[in-house]
């Protein structure tokens, strides 16, 4: 303990002076802060930040955000005019009217989910925002190492080197699910591929997209790359309402000029709808990885009636689309 020698070799213990000095600057904190009208919370109270919502998550805004867009699908009304069961239901599940929003059947909508190629929906928006349509066969990408440094799907004949039509791109990026094309496109558009996903993530916040957030350009890496079937449907939509997109994507096949030899690029599309002739299909997008499964957001028209499916995680998404379809169809005229 510290003393202090006083006259006559008496000494006494000092006094302490900093409880005081503490008590006393607590008191002036509290005034001030009452005074400014603020109620702090100590850091220690607060409740630790959720992590992202997967698989068995859900969030009460799927496809509407904080300010729902006009292609947010009405999930507050739960009357589904059309019932269904499956014997082997898929993870997530909806069914929706493309032109009103509004929902007809749902799943589990609001699971938050790995969403494999389907993230290419939004790669194809934020290129055709970022290069200009017109004249469309001027517009080109060099196809680098890097783009042919790819995993999983692709166009696969990408010349190295080679400058190619950004329309040819968008095929491959759309029909079979080119990840070689995804990376090309994202260059072209911005420069790097970690800069693309940003701009991925900044159109889906402005989109109000409350559950997706993309980790790369072509849905390769699950890891912190997921969304739920609301907002699967919001971007169906979009694409749907892009004209550059919508006339690719309801193509069941494509033969482009390409500088490859042939001069020819023969192109294919994914979507089970399509390639089994399903009447009236008019896109958009398919996608499989083990996380996620096989996954499938699909469209079609009917006289004036176009509906869509969103299926996550689906044993069959073709048969369970068409089924969908075909009930949605009958009920809704």
């Amino acid at each position: 303990m510290p003393y202090q020698l006083l006259q006559g070799g008496r000494r006494r213990r000092r006094r302490r002076r900093w409880p005081v000095l503490a008590a006393l600057m607590l008191a002036i904190a509290v005034a001030l802060g009452a005074a400014r009208g603020v109620d702090e919370v100590a850091p220690a109270t607060l409740p630790p930040a959720p992590g992202p919502l997967l698989d068995t998550g859900t969030t009460p805004l799927a496809g509407g955000g904080t300010a729902p867009s006009p292609l947010a699908v009405q999930l507050d009304d739960p009357r589904d005019v059309v019932r269904t069961r499956f014997r082997r239901p898929p993870r997530s599940g909806l069914l929706f009217d493309v032109d009103t929003g509004r929902v007809l059947w749902r799943y589990r909508p609001t699971r938050v989910l790995p969403i494999a190629s389907l993230t290419k929906m939004m790669t194809a928006l934020v290129v055709v925002d970022r290069v200009p349509a017109r004249p469309p066969a001027r517009a080109t990408a060099r196809i680098t190492a890097e783009a042919l440094a790819y995993t999983g799907s692709g166009v696969g004949v990408l010349p190295r080197g080679k400058r190619v039509s950004v329309e040819a791109l968008l095929h491959g990026l759309l029909l079979p699910s080119g990840n070689d094309a995804a990376i090309a496109l994202a260059l072209r558009a911005a420069g790097t591929v970690p800069r693309f996903v940003e701009l991925m993530n900044r159109r889906a916040r402005q989109m109000g997209l409350a559950c997706t957030r993309f980790a790369s350009v072509s849905g390769i890496r699950d890891r912190n790359n997921h969304s739920c079937a609301p907002d699967l449907a919001a971007l169906g939509r979009a694409v749907l309402r892009e004209p550059r997109l919508a006339r690719i994507v309801r193509r069941r096949s494509a033969v482009l000029p390409f500088p490859i030899k042939g001069r020819k690029l023969y192109l294919y599309n994914n979507n089970p709808l399509l390639r089994s002739g399903y009447r009236g299909t008019t896109g958009v997008k398919t996608g499989y990885t083990a996380a996620a499964g096989r996954c499938l957001v699909a469209t079609a028209r009917r006289g004036r009636v176009r509906l869509g499916v969103v299926l996550l995680g689906s044993p069959d998404p073709g048969a369970q689309a068409r089924r969908l379809l075909d009930r949605g169809f009958a009920r809704v005229r």
